[in-house]
C-alpha cells in the first residue's frame, strides 16, 4: 500500500509517520502545503491512501481537489471540534481528531483495508465536508469589514464588496465604488467568514458576490467567464472543477 501524509506541522507529520510504521505501513512522501501537494500530485502516481490535514500553512486542503482529480482514498487528520467529526462519521471516509490516538488510527487503517472506497465516493464526501465547514449550523458571517485609508479606518458593508481577490501574495477587495483596498488576511480566511449564499469562490484567486455579476459567458474548456459591474482589471474565470457548483449556486 502506498501512503502519503499531507500535514503542515512537521512534528505531527513525523509522529504520524512513526505510528504508521508501527502498523507496517511505509509512507511514500510527507508534504506540508497546498502548493507542494499540488506539484507532487501532478508529477507522481497517486497513492492508495492519503492522510490529510484540513488546514495547511497556505490554505485549506480542499484547494488541492479543486485543481486536480485525486485518485486516492482520504483519511482526515484534523483539529476541528468533535461536533463536526460526528457529522463526518456519517461518511465512508475516516476522520481522526488530533492528537492522534494509536488505537483509532489502527481502526481507520483496518477499515480502509477491508472496504477500500472508490474514487468517486471520495469526491462526494469531500464536497459534503466542504459545505459543512463553510456553512456550519448557526454560523455568523461577516456583515462589515474595516480597512485603513491613510491615518483613517473606514467601515465597509460586506454587501458593498464586488469581489475578494489575491494578487502578488496579498488579498484585496473591489467595491461598488470601483475602488480596491488591501486586506490583512488571506483569501482562505475571508472564504470562511463570508455567507456562501452571497459569495462564491470561483477559482484560487477570486471570490465574487452574487449581485456583482453582470454577465456570464461560455469560455474555453467548459469554463465560464464572469463580467462584474465595475471590476475590469483581469478576467474572472470559473475553473472547470467549480462550474457545476457555481451553476447550482446561482440557480
Amino acid at each position: 500500500m502506498n501512503v502519503l501524509i499531507i500535514e503542515d506541522e512537521k512534528p505531527a507529520a513525523r509522529r504520524l509517520n512513526r505510528m504508521l510504521a508501527a502498523l507496517n505501513l511505509e509512507v511514500q512522501q510527507m508534504l506540508h502545503s497546498v502548493e507542494e501537494s499540488l506539484n507532487w500530485l501532478q508529477n507522481n502516481e497517486h497513492p492508495d491512501l492519503i492522510f490529510l490535514d484540513i488546514q495547511l500553512s497556505d490554505g485549506l486542503s480542499f484547494e488541492i481537489f479543486e485543481e486536480i482529480e485525486v485518485k486516492s482514498a482520504i483519511i482526515f487528520t484534523t483539529a476541528y471540534d468533535e461536533y463536526a467529526l460526528k457529522a463526518f462519521k456519517l461518511n465512508s471516509i475516516d476522520y481522526l481528531l488530533k492528537p492522534l490516538d494509536e488505537d483509532e488510527l489502527k481502526v481507520a487503517v483496518d477499515k480502509f483495508k477491508e472496504h477500500q472506497p472508490k474514487q468517486t465516493d471520495v469526491q462526494v464526501n469531500l464536497d459534503d465536508i466542504r459545505r459543512l465547514l463553510v456553512n456550519p449550523v448557526d454560523r455568523k458571517f461577516k456583515k462589515r469589514l474595516t480597512i485603513k485609508v491613510g491615518q483613517h479606518i473606514k467601515i465597509i458593508n460586506i454587501d458593498e464588496v464586488e469581489c475578494f481577490y489575491s494578487e502578488n501574495k496579498s488579498t484585496y477587495i473591489h467595491t461598488k465604488e470601483n475602488r480596491n483596498h488591501l486586506l490583512d488576511h488571506s483569501l482562505e480566511y475571508w472564504q470562511e467568514q463570508l455567507n456562501p449564499e452571497h459569495f462564491f469562490r470561483v477559482n484560487r484567486t477570486f471570490i465574487v458576490h452574487i449581485n456583482a455579476i453582470k454577465d456570464i459567458i461560455a469560455y474555453s474548456n467548459s469554463r465560464l467567464k464572469l463580467i462584474l459591474h465595475s471590476y475590469t482589471e483581469t478576467e474572472i474565470i470559473v475553473s472547470r472543477e467549480r462550474v457545476k457548483d457555481f451553476k447550482n449556486w446561482i440557480d
